[in-house]
């Protein structure tokens, strides 16, 4: 059954990217910079310039915001998002969320990065966007997820996600995979949360959580079903 929904979770990236760049790069690695950089030219009717794998923050915010409201009051909580892309998960967590948030969004596409800052700054006509609360913040880098020293210390966030890039990096090989988790929890602050959304089954992705996060609390929470398909948000609490 793992192995079909592994399969059946692949050919619906294939298909979403065969749909997003026309067939270009549709055969190609979901890890390759090169295709991520086509996004966010494509034009989507009616996509608020954002555009989701899996799902968008709607779908996450009953999982996001207590765990926000979980953080420490002196200061507000920070959040990073691994492999943005031009998810809706960054700009919905500023201009949705009722309490004050410091939102940073990396990615390795330039193109991408510069589209999320184009919606945000309110370029070419636009409305820039505006926070949910006065004290947040949000903004956007480009930055390898496997190596964050440049755009992030250690420590230094409450709230770390990962929305499909683990399942992209993988198609590299796990070796990436696990230096990927091993930099989002180095960037965890003590009893911070990772959160990796997937459609991949639990009893694969557990494993490869629980040995590349020894230490840690990794528990898995299922979501949806959206689009008739059911999602698992893997959250990996380290120790205070």
């Amino acid at each position: 059954m793992a192995a079909l929904r592994r399969t059946l979770h692949l050919a619906s990236l294939a298909a979403g990217v065969r749909r997003a760049v026309a067939g270009s790069l549709a055969g190609r690695c979901l890890a390759y910079r090169r295709l991520w950089d086509k996004l966010p030219a494509q034009p989507r009717q009616g996509s608020a310039g954002t555009f989701d794998w899996f799902f968008g923050y709607e779908e996450a915010q009953g999982l996001l915001l207590p765990l926000l409201q979980e953080a420490p009051a002196a200061c507000p909580p920070r959040v990073l998002d691994v492999g943005c892309g031009t998810s809706s998960l960054c700009t919905g967590l500023y201009t949705k969320c009722p309490h004050p948030v410091g939102v940073l969004g990396v990615d390795f596409s330039p193109v991408a990065v510069a589209h999320m800052n184009n919606l945000l700054e309110g370029g070419q006509g636009q409305t820039p966007l505006c926070p949910g609360h006065p004290a947040s913040r949000l903004h956007f880098m480009q930055a390898n997820a496997l190596n964050l020293q440049p755009v992030a210390s250690s420590g230094s966030f409450h709230l770390v996600l990962d929305k499909g890039t683990w399942d992209a990096v993988a198609q590299a090989g796990l070796p990436g995979a696990y230096q990927l988790l091993s930099e989002c929890l180095r960037v965890l602050s003590p009893g911070g949360t990772l959160i990796q959304f997937s459609d991949e089954d639990p009893d694969v992705r557990l494993p490869c959580l629980e040995q590349g996060s020894q230490g840690c609390t990794v528990c898995v929470q299922e979501l949806g079903p959206f689009g008739g398909i059911t999602y698992f948000a893997y959250l990996v609490q380290g120790s205070n």
